[in-house]
């Protein structure tokens, strides 16, 4: 009884904050697979029972990810945490969204408000899960602030964060093997029918604040639409209503800067710009460690110059500047991208120019797709390595002005009938004759100018064939087959096929079959298999390349060597498959997975046990769109299952259909959704 008056005291401060929506008003039906579709009158009742539909699936990951947009995951979690909740006080993301509140509309804030009584009153209701009760009540403020942090990270802003703390000054964010999507659209004269298809192809890892929950949200004020989310976010991120549909993938413009500062007095905290003399602002981020079961508070300074979010090491002063600190419209972006209707409104909706970065693949009903490098970019002086560190001494460097989204590398309805994108070159998104040209772009805007293996693969593809049916386009999607030669943007492994077996006796026969593999990364796959546990293996010289990331037979070899002992120490045999190896595992199923970094299929793993890795990145939440004059049909398949509880009958329902490369139907059709349905109610606790 005391816990429940506490409870009730905790949040009674929610009730005179906003109107109240009545639960009562708002349907959660479920269907076979978890799939919550919300039914309401408004958009903020949707939102409400969004926030308890997905509250119930995993309320774990949604107070993580809010704990750290309120700087207290280190109190919940410790050391951990620390690092999120540092950058959270370093960008002062609360300030900024009690700052700027004012510009989200009044139609949005609607929204955000019915999320956040959503979440409120489950966490009111299931008190039990609460992780630490002074998250609650979750405010608008405290969602703005998270998306701020979600978006300065998204733009890899953290990393020069993290190298400034390192004592790395040069910006030099190393290449990787890049995680993210794919994304495919084709019109009637790729089709050859009266039908647009697009592909939602997103490679995120599979669970943490990062990961994809699907849902239906369907409203009287226009909205209804299928799609995926993050946790805590209060509208689809990705995916289609009736008329349109878009995805996302990674793009890697230049999005974030980072500046030396010209200190005159450290003590008095003097910097000069130009011929102005500016101190900088001194402030405490505090962040917490568990130890024995108590937690300390450890406080850690940090600066703000008119630059941004600055930082001393051992060096001098840095400062880094990126557009995601300077809006908070992100969220409602997406949200009108939701109820867009036409390509008019959406390319309007883009305008808003909220969204920090992201590639944006479209379709629609009306036979238009369209592809853009997206991203709100800053109007950089020339004469400057932006890729570089720069000078933090002149207003010169200072910019505060962007590119319109017309200015940004696009295609809008090419002749080839296709646009398409791997986190490559956004001067390479179609046929050759259809893609942008690099040269009317300014250099500082640091756009890639790179193909990758599942950039290449995919032109192959998509040229190989003058018209592409839906079964056609199907495989596409799942191709798994690297290119020859290999094509990775971050690494060159080719001498590895040019290595004549006989000449390294002891590993001749694992060169061999890695040699002769077909370079399809299926999971019963004994190529792929040794060509998966080698490339583990070289990850650990990554590090020691030089500048043109090229691998030299010597080091091929130790690496081969290590391949062969990893295989004899853990599975007794180099006649393994690729399925053997690495596994997609879920509590205590864990199944054979195809998929390799890079291929379109892309999977990345990370040792689980007895030499097995198991899966964390790559082909997460999956959507097939078929756009027909009067129809809209759409299928989708997430990795393991829609719900995060482990005791839950949808906790790793997916996997199967996952691993078959299957979908499931989904519809935006109220009588199919009934048909389907397996449980309808209200979100109110159940008594």
């Amino acid at each position: 009884m005391k816990n429940h008056l506490l409870l009730g005291l905790l949040f009674a401060p929610l009730f005179s904050l906003f109107a109240q929506i009545n639960p009562e008003n708002i349907e959660i039906i479920r269907d076979a697979y978890g799939v919550p579709h919300i039914y309401a009158k408004t958009d903020a009742e949707v939102a409400y029972g969004l926030a308890w539909a997905h509250a119930e699936d995993d309320f774990q990951t949604i107070q993580l990810s809010y704990l750290a947009g309120d700087a207290k995951l280190s109190r919940a979690i410790g050391l951990k945490g620390a690092p999120a909740d540092f950058l959270q006080q370093l960008i002062q993301a609360e300030k900024t969204a009690r700052e700027q509140v004012h510009t989200l509309s009044d139609e949005f804030m609607g929204v955000i408000k019915g999320y956040a009584q959503g979440l409120n009153a489950y966490a009111e209701a299931h008190e039990e899960e609460v992780i630490l009760k002074e998250l609650f009540p979750v405010t608008p403020i405290k969602m703005i602030a998270y998306s701020q942090l979600q978006l300065f990270v998204s733009n890899a802003a953290d990393q020069l964060v993290k190298q400034i703390v390192s004592n790395k000054t040069p910006k030099n964010i190393p290449d990787e093997d890049v995680q993210g999507s794919n994304l495919i659209a084709l019109s009637s004269a790729k089709t050859g029918e009266n039908a647009s298809f697009l592909t939602i192809n997103t490679h995120q890892p599979l669970e943490g604040p990062t990961s994809w929950y699907e849902a239906h949200l369907v409203s009287e004020e226009g909205t209804n639409i299928i799609g995926a989310l993050f946790p805590g976010a209060p509208c689809i991120l990705t995916g289609a209503n009736e008329y349109l549909g878009w995805t996302h993938t990674v793009n890697f413009q230049d999005k974030a800067d980072l500046y030396k500062l010209e200190m005159l007095d450290k003590k008095t905290l003097t910097y000069k710009v130009d011929e102005d003399e500016l101190t900088l602002e001194k402030h405490k981020a505090k962040v917490y460690l568990k130890l024995f079961g108590l937690k300390i508070g450890i406080n850690r300074t940090f600066y703000s110059s008119i630059y941004g979010p600055t930082l001393k090491n051992s060096k001098g002063f840095y400062a880094v500047r990126t557009p995601s600190t300077t809006t908070i419209l992100a969220l409602e972006q997406w949200w009108r991208m939701n109820k867009a209707r036409s390509f008019t409104e959406f390319y309007n909706t883009l305008k808003m120019n909220a969204l920090p970065g992201y590639n944006i693949g479209y379709a629609d009903r009306n036979d238009t797709i369209f592809y853009i490098s997206n991203g709100k970019m800053p109007i950089r002086a020339e004469g400057y390595n932006w890729k570089g560190v720069v000078p933090g001494n002149t207003y010169a460097t200072l910019w505060d002005t962007y590119y319109d989204t017309e200015d940004l590398p696009q295609v809008v309805q090419p002749q080839s009938g296709y646009v398409y994108n791997a986190n490559h070159s956004p001067f390479k998104s179609s046929s050759l004759a259809d893609n942008p040209d690099p040269d009317d772009y300014p250099e500082a805007m640091g756009y890639e100018r790179y193909d990758n293996n599942r950039s290449t693969r995919l032109f192959e593809l998509l040229e190989a064939h003058k018209t592409i049916d839906f079964q056609t386009f199907k495989k596409i999607k799942y191709d798994h087959t690297l290119p020859d030669p290999l094509n990775y943007n971050y690494v060159n492994l080719n001498a590895l096929f040019d290595m004549n077996p006989a000449d390294y006796p002891g590993v001749g026969g694992l060169l061999r079959k890695i040699q002769t593999w077909d370079r399809v990364a299926s999971a019963d796959s004994k190529g792929a298999a040794a060509y998966a546990i080698l490339y583990y293996q070289l990850r650990h010289y990554w590090s020691k390349l030089g500048p043109d990331k090229t691998f030299d037979t010597a080091t091929i070899h130790k690496a081969l060597k290590k391949t062969s002992r990893y295989m004899d120490k853990y599975f007794s045999s180099q006649d393994i498959t690729l399925g053997d190896f690495q596994k997609l595992v879920r509590g205590d199923k864990n199944i054979p997975i195809w998929g390799l970094p890079d291929v379109v299929t892309a999977m990345h793993g990370a040792p689980y046990q007895d030499g097995r890795y198991r899966i964390t990145n790559g082909e997460s939440y999956i959507a097939l769109i078929q756009f027909r004059e009067n129809k809209t049909q759409y299928q989708s398949v997430i990795s393991y299952g829609n719900s995060n509880r482990e005791d839950g009958l949808h906790y790793d329902d997916q996997m199967k259909l996952y691993q078959n490369f299957q979908t499931k139907p989904m519809s935006f059709d109220r009588e199919d959704v009934m048909q389907n349905a397996v449980r309808s109610y209200h979100p109110i606790k159940e008594r």
